[in-house]
């Protein structure tokens, strides 16, 4: 049988998890009768809840008589690490392209990635049957994309086809109609080229690992392409580091080949060219390279860009630790993140001076969010600080500072505040137009440091409206200081449970974060002071009753509901003093300083 490798690459919300749904669906994968879910390829809760794809997976799908496996890769360049390396098993790729919203930042990010690696992509203009498509627009653009970014005269010569995933059709030519991915299809097979690696078969075997999960029964499963050679189940093999040093030596016990949404043991093995999960190793981990004994040389892995964003985790000391998690040891949490940056390798841990905190670097607020929103559902208590951005230092010695290229589209009327308010963050412009619909697209060029919270301001800005895409670009020289949040905090200065009549009362000074009857203690901040400056306040204050009683006149306390943050949106608020106490049930916002006093001395002393 035919054996062809791709990856759907494209920026977020594209439609590369429906597309494969459909390709799913039309192979006969599923049973005429069978049950099944929409984004079937997005198995994690977190997945599901955000709408995006986080982590790479694999399947696989027959069609005439040849088996393409397909991987489903993640938009956001946050999650840009499962992209590189997944790029470096396949043979080809399907780049997805929104027939309305065109060329953005990550469609940028994802196929530069593919043009390094020498692939040959296939355009797939998508969603042509929304309203404002402009498939033309679109295919011009990519055009433009591809020689701007040096694709090679045979990578510019790409063909490409109009597609609607989510109704599961795809043409060469719009005015020949299509009801079925059968053109998708039948192009995937002509134009990617089998591996080449199935000609190695007769060699020793070798397999560069290239995501790494646990299974319940079969323990670490280690997934990757066969370089040459076979895998079979109870095969002697050893594993080799990027500098060909050995980490251990055992044997296959299961060869797992991927057959639709399942994977499948292959008893009589697997060949070179397939891509296959193979478990019995037990340190083995990404970028290793899997081997049978006599091999002495490591394949070569890709390099991974370094991280540019990095915060601080550490136990929960607050006066409210260990009443919600079970797992708030400092060792427990350190094995955790270690375990993550194994097989996360875009994620790097390092311990800082004090033995209860771990510096924990990625390449943005939503990888690092998504990581720490797990571990809570895990049972974990921490205390997470502001996000800070990765410096550089340059050849003279200056330091460099991330930028990222951001792109925004937003209805007309709104541009002038985000362009102001991005200005004042030393944000440059570099193109601005019309985007259709009464909508405008602004391109910019702005630190990494100065989107840290912009997020929730930029939504109330263009009241919910507006749609910023964001990836990083490169290092330039600092641009200086970046003026922070504009207003204060409420602090609780007392431990107890709040009150009613006294949230009623300090409703004046700004907005709650906490409701009556909620635990509070010293140092926690309770809601956003309507002043510049912090101020703290007694929250579990009650009225003094008396015993004259009369009809009427007791006040009817009414509260203003509180505002409630996510746990980005937290993380995203508070300043350098300042952390966020997060725990299975609950997100509370602290002072580094919990007592008054010491909070005022250290303030002096910076």
């Amino acid at each position: 049988m035919n054996l062809r490798n791709i990856a759907i690459i494209a920026h977020v919300d594209h439609g590369k998890t429906t597309l494969v749904d459909q390709l799913l669906a039309q192979s006969g994968v599923f049973r005429a009768n069978e049950a099944t879910v929409e984004r079937a390829m997005d198995s994690n809760d977190q997945e599901r809840e955000r709408g995006i794809t986080i982590l790479a997976k694999c399947t696989s799908v027959v069609w005439k008589d040849s088996r393409i496996n397909i991987i489903d890769t993640p938009g956001h360049a946050d999650f840009g690490g499962e992209v590189e390396r997944i790029l470096g098993m396949v043979d080809g790729c399907v780049l997805l392209v929104d027939a309305e919203e065109g060329v953005m930042p990550q469609t940028k990010f994802v196929l530069t990635k593919a043009l390094k690696m020498g692939l040959n992509p296939i355009l797939c203009i998508n969603k042509v049957d929304r309203a404002y498509a402009d498939p033309d627009r679109v295919h011009l653009e990519t055009i433009d994309l591809f020689s701007a970014i040096g694709a090679s005269p045979e990578q510019l010569d790409f063909p490409h086809i109009y597609a609607s995933g989510r109704n599961g059709w795809a043409t060469m030519d719009l005015n020949q109609p299509s009801d079925n991915l059968g053109p998708l299809f039948d192009l995937i097979v002509q134009h990617v080229p089998a591996p080449k690696q199935q000609a190695r078969t007769a060699e020793p075997f070798q397999m560069l690992n290239v995501l790494i999960e646990s299974d319940p029964f079969l323990g670490r499963l280690l997934t990757g392409r066969i370089e040459s050679g076979k895998a079979i189940p109870g095969m002697a093999i050893k594993a080799l580091d990027r500098d060909g040093k050995q980490i251990e030596q055992g044997r296959i016990s299961k060869v797992l080949a991927f057959r639709g949404l399942k994977r499948q043991p292959v008893d009589e093995g697997a060949e070179a060219g397939d891509i296959v999960a193979i478990a019995g190793m037990s340190r083995a981990t990404v970028a290793d390279t899997l081997c049978a004994l006599e091999v002495t040389e490591a394949l070569p892995a890709q390099p991974i860009d370094p991280p540019t964003i990095s915060m601080t985790v550490g136990v929960n000391d607050s006066p409210l630790a260990g009443r919600e998690g079970d797992k708030v040891q400092s060792r427990v949490i350190r094995d955790r993140l270690l375990k993550e940056a194994e097989a996360n390798v875009a994620i790097r841990v390092t311990e800082t001076p004090g033995s209860d905190a771990y510096e924990v670097a990625g390449r943005g607020e939503l990888q690092l969010g998504v990581l720490i929103e797990n571990m809570r559902r895990e049972g974990f208590e921490l205390s997470i600080s502001r996000p800070r951005v990765v410096y550089q230092t340059g050849e003279n010695g200056e330091r460099l500072e991330p930028i990222e290229d951001v792109v925004i589209d937003v209805d007309d009327e709104f541009t002038g505040v985000v362009i102001e308010k991005l200005s004042m963050r030393k944000a440059e412009l570099k193109d601005m137009g019309p985007s259709g619909a009464g909508k405008t697209r602004i391109q910019l060029a702005c630190p990494s440091r100065a989107l840290i919270g912009y997020q929730g301001e930029f939504l109330t800005d263009t009241r919910g409206s507006g749609v910023l895409n964001r990836v990083f670009s490169h290092y330039e020289p600092h641009k200086g200081a970046i003026e922070g949040r504009l207003k204060g905090v409420l602090v609780s200065n007392s431990d107890g449970e709040t009150a009613a009549y006294a949230l009623w009362n300090l409703e004046e000074r700004g907005v709650m974060f906490v409701g009556a009857g909620e635990k509070t203690y010293q140092g926690m901040i309770i809601g956003e002071n309507s002043r510049s400056d912090d101020l703290d306040v007694n929250p579990i204050k009650g009225k003094q009753l008396t015993n004259v009683r009369a009809s009427g006149k007791d006040e009817a306390v009414r509260l203003t509901p509180p505002k409630r943050m996510s746990l980005e949106q937290a993380i995203a608020y508070i300043e350098s003093d300042e952390l966020v106490e997060v725990t299975p049930k609950s997100i509370r916002l602290r002072k580094l300083v919990l007592n008054p006093s010491f909070r005022k001395k250290r303030m002096k002393e910076d």
